[in-house]
């Protein structure tokens, strides 16, 4: 459970009035005190994340956030921090007191809607104040789910967890049996895969990336087996296998050195595409990538990093991505780089390039994609823009989409 990351985690996000109970609600089902509590309004000031197993639906990432009504000095800023949480929200708890319903719950149940989560309502304090038939079912005629609790009553821990696991397994049901595997659908069991894995210097001492090893566990998951090689020895171990592999997946920097080798017999792609499909849209990544082709000199692109790093020298995002790009579409451009928080403004931009998201969960990414095409931006990510640029895009993408 504590080696799972963030972005693979069911995220369940707390939001709701300022003083409604948020964080005793999140200590009480986390049975600790992860976020301080007070009758001080906004005493939550950002997002607090509590990492948690909850059967059955293994391990989950709690997120409290501040009050909705935050009307501090920092109010505004810290709203946002809210708003680009719901953002990344699998399942919406909508925190109230017993009683209360107005404006700011009925905006949080539109914004569900809007990200295509459900909600549940969650009315605390019913120790102090017990809810009124008629005020539930009031509630029940805008949002059916919804469930009571006291939140001194640690007893009761287990009994809420109950309650909110019968809760949840329906409206998560469709969710967790559409989950997209990473590559073990393209597989059979006894199968090889081939994975070239270069070892630069963005490569962290005595690790692999996080998109290598998930993809190893998903091909192991498959009863299948993997090969890694690097760049030097990629082709004598291709060579080597008795039986080709039944795909090649590459890191997107060495992907002309696969393509190289690789007979054209046998399906090849990269780990950055492989993610496209696993936590975002691949067709509309696809497609944007083709959009290179139409830039024009003086265009603005935004490359959109998911995570802080220290950039190396020749980093990927910053520095391989725009030479390739220029070289490509023979124009001057201007790239603007973004780390973490994604732009409430889009306008200036012709082209978005993301990372792939291996830092961010599926919600979250396909909340921004959808964001850039209700702009009318296309959107595309690293590794497909890198294969583009090489000119093997069609051909990494040919195990995904037919004539692709």
């Amino acid at each position: 459970m504590l080696t799972t990351p963030k972005s693979m985690r069911l995220q369940i996000v707390l939001a709701g009035r300022s003083n409604s109970g948020k964080s005793s609600l999140l200590n009480l089902l986390c049975g600790s005190k992860t976020a301080i509590t007070s009758n001080i309004p906004g005493t939550t000031t950002d997002v607090v994340e509590k990492a948690m197993e909850f059967r059955p639906f293994g391990p989950v990432l709690f997120l409290d956030t501040a009050g909705f009504d935050d009307h501090t000095e920092l109010g505004e800023k810290r709203i946002e921090k809210t708003r680009n949480a719901l953002k990344r929200a699998d399942i919406l708890l909508i925190v109230s007191r017993a009683g209360v319903w107005g404006d700011i719950e009925n905006e949080l149940l539109e914004t569900a809607k809007t990200n295509k989560v459900p909600a549940v309502a969650v009315f605390t304090h019913i120790d102090v104040n017990a809810p009124e038939e008629n005020f539930l079912n009031e509630v029940k005629a805008k949002l059916p789910v919804l469930c009571c609790c006291a939140l001194e009553e640690t007893g009761k821990r287990d009994e809420l967890l109950n309650e909110l696991r019968e809760i949840f397994t329906p409206l998560l049901k469709e969710k967790l049996n559409s989950e997209i595997p990473l590559l073990r659908d393209l597989l059979n069991p006894g199968d090889t895969v081939l994975m070239l894995v270069p070892i630069d210097n963005q490569a962290p001492k005595g690790r692999l990336i996080l998109p290598q090893v998930q993809a190893i566990r998903d091909v192991l998951d498959a009863d299948a087996s993997a090969v890694v090689a690097n760049e030097n020895n990629f082709a004598a171990q291709l060579a080597n296998l008795k039986t080709p592999p039944a795909l090649v997946v590459c890191d997107s920097q060495v992907v002309h050195v696969m393509m190289e080798h690789l007979p054209s017999d046998i399906p090849g792609t990269t780990f950055s595409i492989l993610f496209a499909r696993l936590k975002g849209d691949l067709q509309l990544l696809y497609e944007g990538a083709k959009a290179i082709e139409t830039l024009e000199d003086g265009d603005h692109i935004l490359i959109a990093e998911a995570c802080t790093h220290h950039a190396a020298d020749d980093d990927i995002g910053r520095v391989k991505i725009p030479k390739l790009i220029s070289k490509k579409s023979g124009k001057k451009l201007n790239f603007e780089v973004i780390s973490r928080d994604f732009p409430d403004d889009l306008t200036k931009y012709k082209l978005i390039i993301h990372c792939g998201s291996c830092m961010l969960n599926r919600q979250e990414t396909l909340a921004r994609l959808e964001f850039a095409r209700s702009n009318n931006i296309p959107v595309t990510n690293f590794g497909m823009a890198i294969s583009f640029c090489q000119g093997v895009l069609t051909r990494a993408m040919s195990p995904f989409i037919k004539n692709a």
